[in-house]
């Protein structure tokens, strides 16, 4: 299965500690906001781009706490190096 360049964009920010917040209105997600673990925001992250990556199983969030990245989403993300 091929992922496109943003997903795999929040997946690698997701596997090192980040996590999507979500706004729920009537029982339906509204809004969603990708943070890194240092709290910053990260823009680019869309209810279409959230929506792809929720349904492939890739996120995952228990007891309406933030989505974070799951099994599969770990196995499908590339390694990348990370420039600290």
């Amino acid at each position: 299965m091929d992922i496109s360049r943003a997903e795999q964009r929040i997946l690698h920010l997701l596997a090192q500690g980040g996590s999507i917040h979500h706004r729920r209105e009537e029982g339906h997600i509204v809004e969603v906001m990708c943070f890194t673990r240092d709290g910053a925001c990260l823009t680019g992250l869309s209810l279409d781009l959230f929506g792809r990556l929720k349904r492939r199983g890739y996120v995952v969030s228990k007891g309406g706490a933030p989505y974070r990245i799951s099994r599969l989403g770990l196995a499908r993300v590339r390694s990348q190096l990370d420039n600290r």
